[in-house]
């Protein structure tokens, strides 16, 4: 006996973005280093889901249907068509995202108190710290900061992510992972930040990667992670 097809025409959202197939967990993002925490972590955990993307080129995300599933207009989003109970759950903001997911499957969060903790930690260092303040550099750097003549703006935001990117650093010597051995959701959330910062930023030199070499490694072993590949890529954005 098949389950029937779940019902998601109470969230307006689905008008926007019809549900191709309502029975997956129903993903609506940019592959921006926050949008793809989720997407990465969705292909990490095998978790069927359906990406819709919110193209902040025609301002997707300030129209009604979005703002109906989060009124803070950032993206990632989420719909769950099987949420807690089997009732459909609309979340937002990605590290709520983040330990949602893990909880859901078991995985990326571990059980034991004496772990999960610090992964929560380190989760919100992420959001609280590296998030911010590297995304202040790119603005810097690409956005339109770079013409300002007063450069002390500037240097505040690359000092605070030079600091920032020293506490990872000596954090990583002897680790595998944030917490160690085990890969979790803590650096599926810090990752995508520090690739940004090197690559769409163009970052590096001014940050001084070169000094970091522990971040450099754990980097580059992330990016090598075939789910990580995939994920980065979505949703993905129109040819042209």
């Amino acid at each position: 006996m098949t389950s029937p097809t779940p019902d998601l025409s109470a969230f307006p959202i689905t008008r926007k973005w019809p549900a191709q197939h309502p029975e997956r967990l129903q993903l609506y993002s940019l592959p921006t280093p926050n949008g793809v925490k989720v997407s990465i972590a969705l292909e990490e955990l095998g978790l069927p889901y359906e990406a819709h993307l919110v193209s902040f080129e025609t301002q997707d995300q300030f129209t009604p249907e979005f703002l109906s599933l989060n009124p803070n207009n950032k993206i990632p989003a989420i719909l769950d068509p099987n949420g807690p109970g089997g009732q459909p759950l609309a979340l937002f903001e990605s590290g709520a995202i983040l330990i949602y997911l893990a909880e859901k499957c078991g995985r990326l969060l571990p059980a034991d108190p004496a772990q999960r903790y610090p992964a929560l930690q380190w989760l919100m260092f992420q959001m609280g710290g590296i998030g911010p303040m590297f995304g202040q550099v790119g603005f810097f750097t690409i956005f339109g900061g770079k013409d300002f003549e007063d450069k002390r703006p500037r240097d505040r935001y690359v000092a605070e992510s030079r600091r920032l990117l020293g506490v990872l650093d000596r954090h990583l010597t002897g680790r595998a992972w944030m917490l160690g051995d085990d890969y979790s959701i803590a650096d599926i959330a810090i990752w995508p930040w520090v690739n940004n910062l090197l690559q769409r930023y163009g970052a590096g030199e001014l940050v001084g990667i070169q000094d970091f070499a522990e971040v450099q490694r754990v980097l580059a072993t992330f990016l090598a992670r075939p789910a990580v590949q995939r994920g980065m890529k979505v949703p993905a954005r129109p040819a042209g």
